[in-house]
């Protein structure tokens, strides 16, 4: 159900946000970085990066820490009005846009836009398919010069709501989440549209590695050897 009234809509906002940090509150967090001074919980100089996570885990973003100069990509589709107001109750601001429609222009305005923000993106939003990243963030990378930061999240117990295309992940109380990001993917100008989904196979690679290291965790395994690569 749809809450059409804009004053019921930020009530609802408020008792959810309050709600979320409880239920993270309750539960002890595990950040792994494979580089230092990465993460979007904590200062990172300046230095501006695009921090590139699913759609399914973005309560994990949301709620796992206290973003640090963060805005976030919402969809200029209705339902992204809620994500947005979400995002402000949190301390993110959100930038409505897309970087599928728009090109060149539309990506300066939204670097403009957020000159002195990390830019946080769901890749395979707002309509998937699941866990498959579109080009557009490595168009925007490409325009940027900032590198894409890969953090993927794991809960070693959860509830997933299934939704249209994607599930939404939610710990469950006083469970350990386990964060993993991984180092800068710094996008070349200027790219043609086959180079343009070479860089994406390469963030899909990277996204899935993390995953499997993340959900090892998570059951408590071993996770395989890092193989770390140029971030070139």
């Amino acid at each position: 159900m749809k809450i059409r009234s804009r004053l019921l809509n930020k009530l609802a906002i408020w008792i959810g946000v309050r709600v979320f940090r409880l239920l993270f509150w309750t539960c002890r967090k595990e950040m792994l970085g494979d580089v230092p001074d990465i993460s979007a919980y904590e200062s990172t100089g300046d230095k501006r990066y695009l921090y590139c996570s699913w759609h399914d885990q973005i309560l994990m973003i949301l709620f796992s820490g206290r973003a640090q100069k963060l805005s976030g990509l919402v969809s200029r589709h209705q339902d992204g009005g809620y994500v947005a107001d979400t995002m402000q109750a949190c301390g993110i601001q959100p930038v409505r846009g897309s970087t599928k429609h728009g090109g060149s222009k539309a990506m300066r305005e939204l670097i403009a836009a957020t000159a002195d923000l990390h830019v946080g993106i769901t890749p395979d939003g707002p309509r998937g398919p699941r866990h498959v990243p579109k080009t557009g963030i490595v168009f925007l990378a490409s325009h940027s010069g900032r590198g894409i930061i890969p953090v993927v999240y794991s809960c070693r117990s959860c509830w997933k709501i299934q939704g249209n295309w994607t599930d939404m992940m939610i710990p469950k109380p006083f469970t350990t989440i386990y964060a993993r990001g991984g180092p800068p993917i710094f996008v070349p100008p200027n790219l043609k549209r086959e180079e343009l989904d070479r860089y994406t196979a390469r963030l899909q690679a990277e996204l899935d590695r993390l995953e499997i290291d993340a959900d090892c965790r998570a059951r408590g395994e071993t996770p395989p050897p890092i193989e770390m690569k140029a971030a070139a």
